[in-house]
């Protein structure tokens, strides 16, 4: 038969030819590659079409088992030995997606002949050179039984393993002879599955709320759904949950939630494939906005419509782990439990305790007393014995979750329940993700329950909302249980109220995706919430000003000079008092931490300690009694003096120094740094060459680098430069011109894991690499490109550039926000030199691939820049140097992201 001129109208034409095409002859490869290309044109249209993705899914493994079948013939030409030609795996279910693997099994009586061996391996080229991806396995049955009793993995793609052609029976034998040698019998097999589910979930951090989920084998994915089925499988030999239904297993609204959430989950898989070209079951950045679009997820004022799509997607594979856990208790308990498990303990007339869990006495408990739905944990967390809930009342709580209505949220008992709950010293965590996932916060919260599963498409927040929210809630526990963090565990055990900064917890971002500034927003919500729970009129203040200023201690460490009394005061007089200061200080510290693990560094750590420190210092002096410069600078210099005399250091040449150095250089450093710097230059003499010193910082926050030389253009530019050359991450930059036309610039830096430098070969490197680069005459080298990462290419965040003025009117300041990439510190101090400006320091703020730099810069006198037309095009020609160009290709993906990973050059 020859290849069809025009292509196939249906996937039941494309059937037909194939049923005719047979064994076929000397063209059946070229035939069968017009047939796959025809299934895959046809599928991909079908799902544009809006096709249910079941039928999809179940043709092309239909179709692809006539193209293999045609295959297998035109090769199995030893009809007298036996042979079979089984699928396992998703294949064997019928279930193939678009770009799945295709696991095909060659069943044999016994060991393949030469004859047999060759027949089988034409038969895998022609699979191969159709561009199939093949796992394959060639077994006799007693191969078959002894690899399947050591491996769970592969007795579970037995279990599902459909027979193709089986003209000698061997599938049936094979399954006789796996039930004869009694392998994984149920209860182990139950066992086994389960393990294998924790260990992936643990591989993935036990969460499903990352930002890049994976479709199948995240928590709550498809692999937990297969993992249902299999043991349902096994231990009731039933094919489908509507199996489950009839055994009592599954009720019918759960039956349709787990075939809704696996829809859903098909649909985004087989649209990954079709996307990716290839198999894919990351959800990446990549993908996520196209694939939106391919679905039909629009925009809207409030939210992009891949948020849309990520929402959804995360509220689906809530329920699909709450089905999970539920179902697979249910088959430990038929399946594991002995008489022991049946004994009870009675807390209440409510709730009792059976095999360490607690369930309700009565089916009709939350019917008849709805307080209970709260209740149940309150008791779990005052009662350590108990472990978990009985798969029974989660079912019933989820059938009565509904009861949590307005006239629910207002009743006294239900409210008491919770705010005891937040008092509790332990399981508070605990028993909110449990709420969580049983859909009782969500409800008892709405606010909360309108952020779950609402993603942040930007590259700075690895979580959903409330997967976030959470994760802050457990930073929490850890400061009052650990001692990780001395200070903020010694705050969190002296704090009067901690429920105050659980509930600032739950509602710092509950006012995230409805438009507008979510702190506000969100303490308008907290403070209604506070008054409506009996708290009193300072508390439900304190909280709501936690709420609404839980962003102020970060930004103002990391974009202020907190070296500065003067800006150390005006936080002060924000705070009020030492009790504010500090449940402000543990909200921040566990909201950096619980929004991606990359952000916190010793420097950060830094940086908040210090302003808390001088917060508190500056609320005992009294906010009436500002700290005096003059006396700082005196009491400076005397500490810094102390140190050099055990040096010997000369008075006279030491006086002659710091007079020309000016006030602020004593401001901003330690007296410990002001020696170390005061000895070296004394002992540097008068050489041209530069000065500089590599050392560790007295708070071990980062590594400082001190340089000091003749000023002359781009130093800056050619410090940094150098420094990200080496692979450096550049926290902190102060820039200090003596009296005698001479540069004395301090820069902190990191390791790329955010680290001080350790090396003492690395510290001599930067050394050699900075005196090279400063003696050097030639201008300093530039990036010539602007690379992207991978998911710096799926990001549109154009840079923002703003100027104020500073709190002493003395500076500009310049805000800059964008997409790191090499040489970004260079092209601004280059592009700021070109228009006759200077920086005299930098806070630099990376959160990923997300900058938030500070720069206090002034004119060529020294004066603040104050005409908005050389302002405006200042900042248009920083916007034109630092929004990178896609000049990538996807192919040279690789070497990007080397590029970008900015290794340390040794």
């Amino acid at each position: 038969m020859s290849i069809p001129s025009a292509p196939f109208q249906s996937p039941e034409y494309l059937s037909s030819y194939l049923e005719q095409l047979g064994s076929g002859g000397s063209e059946l490869t070229g035939q069968l590659q017009f047939a796959l290309k025809e299934t895959n044109r046809l599928l991909e249209e079908g799902f544009a079409k809006h096709q249910p993705v079941e039928e999809l899914v179940r043709q092309r493994a239909r179709l692809l088992d006539q193209i293999i079948l045609c295959a297998w013939k035109k090769q199995s030409k030893t009809g007298n030995k036996p042979i079979s030609l089984i699928s396992v795996g998703g294949y064997g279910r019928g279930e193939l997606h678009p770009h799945s693997d295709i696991d095909l099994l060659v069943l044999m009586q016994q060991a393949p002949s030469k004859e047999q061996c060759k027949e089988i391996e034409q038969f895998l080229y022609i699979l191969w050179d159709l561009g199939l991806e093949i796992g394959h396995a060639v077994r006799t049955i007693k191969e078959c039984v002894s690899v399947a009793e050591k491996d769970v993995t592969v007795f579970t793609n037995l279990v599902e393993a459909r027979q193709l052609c089986d003209l000698d029976d061997l599938f049936s034998q094979l399954k006789y002879q796996l039930d004869l040698a009694q392998v994984w019998p149920p209860a182990e097999f139950f066992t086994a599955k389960l393990e294998e589910q924790k260990q992936r979930h643990h591989k993935f951090g036990d969460t499903g709320y990352n930002l890049e989920p994976n479709l199948k084998a995240s928590p709550g994915g498809l692999r937990d759904i297969q993992t249902i089925g299999w043991v349902a499988k096994r231990r009731f030999d039933t094919d489908s949950f509507r199996g489950l239904v009839r055994e009592g297993f599954l009720t019918d609204e759960e039956y349709n939630a787990l075939s809704k959430g696996q829809h859903f989950l098909w649909q985004l898989r087989f649209g990954l494939h079709l996307l990716a070209n290839r198999k894919e079951d990351r959800l990446i950045f990549d993908h996520q906005k196209n694939l939106a679009q391919m679905l039909g997820y629009e925009d809207t004022p409030e939210r992009l419509g891949v948020e849309h799509m990520m929402k959804e997607y995360f509220r689906t594979v809530t329920e699909l782990s709450e089905l999970n856990d539920m179902l697979l208790q249910l088959f430990e308990e038929d399946l594991l439990c002995d008489e022991n498990c049946r004994t009870v303990t009675e807390i209440n007339q409510r709730f009792q305790i059976r095999n360490q869990r607690i369930e309700v006495t009565d089916e009709n408990v939350f019917k008849k007393s709805p307080f209970a739905l709260i209740e149940i944990f309150l008791l779990m967390a005052q009662q350590d014995e108990i472990e978990g809930v009985q798969a029974t009342t989660i079912r019933l709580i989820r059938q009565n979750r509904h009861l949590i209505d307005q006239q629910f949220r207002v009743n006294i008992q239900n409210r008491s329940f919770f705010m005891e709950l937040l008092r509790l010293p332990h399981g508070v965590y605990r028993q909110l993700v449990l709420m969580k996932r049983y859909g009782v916060l969500g409800a008892y919260i709405p606010e909360f329950g309108q952020i779950e599963g609402q993603m942040q498409y930007d590259l700075f927040h690895s979580y959903t909302v409330d997967e976030h929210t959470l994760i802050l809630i457990e930073n929490l526990r850890r400061f009052w249980l650990g001692k990780e963090f001395p200070l903020c565990c010694h705050i969190m055990q002296n704090l009067a109220k901690p429920e105050l900064i659980y509930l600032a917890g739950l509602f710092h971002d509950i006012g995230k995706g409805r438009g507008g500034d979510h702190s506000q927003l969100g303490a308008v919500d907290a403070r209604a919430f506070c008054q409506r729970h009996g708290l009193g009129s300072y508390d439900s203040r304190l909280v709501a000003w936690l709420v609404q200023s839980h962003l102020l201690m970060s930004t103002t460490a990391q974009r202020q000079d907190i070296s500065d009394p003067d800006v150390i005061h005006d936080f002060a007089l924000i705070v009020g008092d030492q009790v504010h200061l500090d449940y402000l200080y543990v909200l921040t510290v566990a909201d950096i931490r619980a929004t991606n693990a990359k952000l916190w560094n010793s420097w950060r750590q830094h940086l908040l300690q210090d302003l808390y420190t001088s917060t508190r210092l500056a609320l005992r002096r009294g906010l009436s009694n500002p700290q005096n410069k003059s006396q700082l600078i005196k009491e400076t210099q005397e500490k810094s003096w102390m140190i050099l005399t055990g040096h010997n250091a000369s008075p006279m040449r030491t006086h002659e120094l710091w007079s020309s150095l000016g006030e602020v250089y004593f401001i901003h450093q330690d007296p410990r740094a002001i020696a170390r710097h005061t000895r070296a230059i004394i002992n540097h003499k008068q050489t041209k060459q530069p000065l500089i010193l590599v050392s560790q910082r007295e708070d071990f926050a980062g590594t400082e680098i001190f340089t000091y030389l003749d000023n002359r253009s781009h130093i800056f530019a050619r410090v940094t430069s150098t420094l990200e050359k080496l692979g450096l991450n550049i926290v902190s930059a102060r820039i200090q011109l003596s009296a005698d036309n001479r540069r004395l610039d301090t820069y902190t830096v990191l390791d790329r894991d955010n680290q001080p430098i350790s090396s003492e070969y690395i510290s001599e490197k930067i050394h050699s690499r900075l005196l090279a680069a400063l003696s050097a005459d030639s201008a300093p080298s530039l990036p010539s490109q602007s690379f992207k990462t991978r998911k710096l290419k799926h990001f549109e965040k154009p840079t923002r550039v703003s100027f104020s003025p500073d709190s002493h009117n003395t500076m500009t300041v310049m805000e800059l926000y964008g997409l790191d990439h090499p040489g970004l510190l260079a092209k601004v101090a280059r592009t700021l030199l070109e228009n006759n400006a200077i920086i005299h320091s930098a806070h630099i703020a990376t959160y990923g691939e997300k900058i938030e730099d500070v720069f206090f810069i002034s004119d060529m006198d020294g004066n603040p820049i104050e005409d908005s037309e050389k302002l405006s095009l200042l900042r248009e020609q920083i916007i034109q140097q630092l929004d990178p160009q896609d000049d990538a290709s996807d192919n040279d993906s690789d070497l990007v992201q080397q590029a970008c990973s900015q290794g340390i050059d040794i």
